[in-house]
């Protein structure tokens, strides 16, 4: 849609060592704090973004949100795991590993949102708390353009029976079976489901598992890995 801006990073293209190679820009896995620094300052330019400007979170699994007009700058990074803005021009991360990275906006509005839905946050509800924070700042779900990017599929999302059918009770659309034949969830599909029911029509979901993919960091496969990042922002 005209004005909203939405990309997603695979894991090539930046500087940190093994096993955090090569673009992570996540600050709390381990890896150098210069090496991440200069990973976001080369994401941020490959988007025509100002490195500075660009908000990030402190993902707790939360539903917790933050209204926002700006960096943090010198003040600490809350913890939340949803931002959202009514600045055009600021733009919005989200960090993911195998997580849903959901990036929103309302063009008309000016209203955008990244969240970071993983199974806990997603069963909590931080996608409805997200859409709405919007609301109350302006946005309409039915002009509201979603998309989520690369994260482990419920094919290969593997959980214990108990914790498929505990998930699946609050998101049925959720339940899922890996490939192999063994109890899975799907969080991807229970955002989406999510958003529907929420009104918002205009929805786009990535066909790439990190799971599955050498082109992107995965903690499930991995363990000690990197972060992949989402950004969204308005005209």
């Amino acid at each position: 849609m005209s004005g909203a801006h939405f990309a997603f990073t695979d894991r090539w293209g930046g500087v940190s060592a093994a096993p955090y190679e090569e673009l992570n820009l996540g600050g709390a896995v381990g890896d150098e704090a210069e090496a991440v620094l200069r990973n976001r300052e080369l994401a941020a330019k490959s988007l025509g973004l100002d490195p500075g400007d660009v908000v990030w979170m402190n993902q707790v699994h939360g539903t917790d949100v933050a209204v926002v007009d700006g960096p943090w700058r010198d003040r600490p990074v809350p913890e939340v795991d949803a931002i959202v803005t009514a600045r055009r021009g600021l733009a919005l991360a989200v960090l993911t590993a195998d997580c849903v990275p959901v990036l929103l906006a309302d063009p008309v509005a000016g209203i955008a949102a990244a969240a970071h839905a993983g199974r806990p946050g997603m069963t909590a509800g931080v996608v409805p708390a997200t859409l709405r924070a919007m609301t109350e700042l302006g946005a309409d779900p039915a002009r509201i353009v979603a998309r989520t990017g690369p994260a482990v599929c419920g094919r290969c999302y593997e959980v214990p029976e108990a914790m498929r059918a505990e998930v699946a009770a609050g998101e049925p659309t959720a339940y899922a079976e890996t490939s192999w034949g063994t109890p899975a969830v799907d969080v991807a599909a229970g955002v989406h489901d999510q958003l529907a029911r929420l009104g918002v029509r205009d929805r786009e979901q990535s066909p790439v598992c990190t799971l599955e993919s050498v082109d992107h960091f995965s903690y499930r496969r991995d363990r000690t890995t990197g972060r992949l990042a989402g950004y969204v922002w308005l005209d």
